[in-house]
């Protein structure tokens, strides 16, 4: 969601502020800005409603210059998108930025109007840089001290950055439940949302845990708890690659991402063969045997996550005899569940920042869960540091909104972690190298389907006035079907839904007529002729139909039913596989809809609010 950089240094920073700023452009925003601080205190601030390149612009026409400053791109929550919304916000010489939400905003606001505080936004945001200057101006101390008063008062979640333009020597950061992360530099340190935003100008990061206040110079970093107790962090020397600023051949990053698929799986694979075995020794000795122990999976995820989650469920019964349970983490975290004896909590989570899935993770902590795996793609992400011990996908850095590789590549590592956890179960061998010999198979198999992108697009042209869609599948081909109705109206803003083809009667049925297209995927398993007749309940009533088949499956087209023959594939990898078309179509779609296909409206990347 919302990015922030900061930098106090000796040379001019605005440009390292904005440079920052588009590297987290693909997190989702509606506004961006940025306050910088020269020596003598001279405060300049610039906000503009929309992309990163309004603020640019504004900024060839207002320069400014300074070594310490803040910049902000903003997902609105309170106030609607607006440049006077916009951070950073301003109190007399305390200036802002904020991630999260404040939930006590509205018991904070009237104190602060009746002592003469004027308010210029509908933020939340703006009540806290008002309590700082509050807090500063009643009882003194340094900046860092009013801001550990300060988050005291506060109910909610925060990563924010203070700066004072009396003192622009200091920057105070502060984390509870939003991500921060300090860059060390030589003569200048920095402070970010997201390591990517600052991998031009260092690579050695402090990753901020919960509750933590840091204090931050030009030549300094200290850091302290909630409680004003002192405390160490380590130093990481960060590997990450920021692949995304050429897109290459391709028209938008989720193109590119979607054909990146097999070197993605091919990563994702590397190093993870021994013997003929799938070898995940990177859990350790004591990770490994956890797995061992482990009688039930809770599988605790959002979004995408969640759907490959549910298709693991079908693996882990199936194939390993594990009974697994999956569950919407913003669900979880508030149910009172009971926790099944010798239970795994395994998290889902592409950024590893995802609000719900880290407050699912650390309730998990308390309730009497055997351990806890994060399956990630962010090394070094609070979900990964947080958690007993982490598979990573290694998908490479993703920036489309809508996910392809980082599901194709969760469901690849839980597919291993199926034939890990069916060999401690005394599953025979065969069991393994059938799982083995498909995962070595499985990026030719996706280029197979890629190869069929122009079939797909071809269909694109049909959708373009329709405004709903609905999804078929049986089996582990359902979640796959809840997969393309969720990437269809994430992208093209059709309405879309998916149903167990088996649910037909009862329900959707009623909403089937000819402006209703169906899309089915069909692999030629052992649920086909069930399949089948769910699809002739379809046809009668005139329904039109969009048939994703595996080309063995005896389909034929006919006037209300099209079949895109697809090649035949391994049962077990058919839900990574059928995926693929189904992002193709929704991207094809999209750009026929002409809608914002790598930042669709209102969502951002990486959900780290409620």
């Amino acid at each position: 969601m919302c990015g922030i950089v900061g930098a106090v240094a000796q040379r001019d920073i605005a440009e390292i502020l904005v440079e920052g700023l588009r590297r987290l452009e693909y997190r989702g925003y509606d506004s961006s800005g940025l306050a910088v601080a020269d020596q003598q205190g001279h405060l300049t601030r610039v906000r503009r409603l929309g992309k990163v390149q309004a603020l640019v612009d504004a900024l060839e026409q207002q320069p400014v210059a300074g070594g310490t400053g803040i910049a902000h791109t903003r997902w609105a929550t309170h106030g609607v998108p607006s440049e006077v919304n916009a951070h950073p916000h301003v109190s007399h010489n305390i200036v802002l930025v904020h991630n999260g939400i404040i939930e006590n905003h509205d018991e904070l606001r009237p104190q602060l109007l009746a002592e003469g505080y004027t308010f210029t936004s509908q933020t939340d945001t703006e009540v806290v840089a008002h309590l700082v200057h509050q807090q500063q101006k009643l009882h003194g101390g340094s900046l860092r001290e009013v801001v550990q008063r300060v988050i005291k008062l506060l109910r909610g979640a925060y990563g924010m950055v203070i700066m004072d333009s009396n003192d622009p020597s200091v920057l105070v950061a502060a984390r509870s439940g939003s991500p921060l992360v300090i860059g060390l530099g030589v003569g200048e340190n920095f402070v970010a949302s997201d390591q990517l935003a600052l991998l031009p100008v260092t690579r050695r990061f402090i990753f901020l845990e919960e509750g933590d206040v840091a204090e931050v110079t030009r030549r300094t970093v200290s850091l302290f708890q909630r409680d004003e107790t002192p405390v160490t962090r380590a130093v990481i020397e960060s590997s990450a690659q920021y692949d995304a600023g050429d897109k290459g051949l391709y028209r938008h990053y989720m193109q590119k991402e979607i054909y990146e698929q097999p070197i993605a799986i091919k990563n994702t694979l590397q190093g993870r063969f021994h013997d003929g075995q799938i070898d995940l020794s990177e859990l350790g000795e004591a990770g490994l045997a956890l797995l061992a122990r482990a009688k039930h999976i809770q599988i605790v995820a959002c979004g995408t996550s969640y759907n490959s989650g549910l298709v693991s469920r079908y693996w882990f019964e199936a194939i390993a005899c594990v009974p697994c349970d999956v569950e919407i983490a913003s669900e979880f975290r508030y149910r009172k569940s009971v926790v099944r004896p010798d239970s795994l909590l395994i998290t889902l989570s592409q950024s590893g920042e995802t609000a719900d899935t880290l407050a699912a993770l650390r309730l998990s902590k308390e309730i009497g869960y055997l351990g806890s795996l994060a399956i990630c793609n962010v090394n070094g992400s609070s979900l990964v540091r947080e958690s007993d011990m982490a598979l990573m996908t290694k998908a490479g850095t993703e920036i489309g909104v809508a996910s392809t590789k980082a599901f194709t590549t969760q469901l690849t590592v839980l597919l291993m972690l199926v034939a890990q956890m069916a060999r401690l179960n005394g599953k025979p061998e065969t069991v393994e190298h059938e799982i083995i010999h498909a995962l070595q198979a499985l990026p030719g198999r996706i280029e197979q389907f890629l190869s069929k992108d122009k079939n797909i697009e071809s269909l694109a042209e049909d959708f373009s006035d329709k405004h709903h869609a609905l999804f078929l599948g049986r089996g582990d081909q359902y979640p796959i079907a809840m997969e393309g109705a969720l990437k269809l109206k994430e992208i093209s803003y059709i309405h879309a839904e998916a149903y167990a083809a088996g649910e037909l009667k009862h329900g959707p049925l009623a909403l089937v007529d000819a402006d209703m297209p169906v899309i089915i995927v069909a692999p030629n398993n052992e649920l086909l002729e069930k399949l089948k007749s769910n699809i002739e309940e379809v046809r009668a009533r005139g329904g039109l139909l969009y048939v994703f088949a595996d080309q063995d499956a005896g389909f034929n087209d006919s006037p209300n039913m099209k079949i895109i023959p697809l090649p035949h594939v391994e049962d077990v990898l058919a839900p990574i596989i059928y995926t693929i078309p189904l992002q193709l179509l929704s991207y094809y779609i999209a750009l026929i809809k002409g809608t914002d296909v790598d930042q669709p409206r209102n969502l951002a990347k990486s959900v780290t609010v409620e």
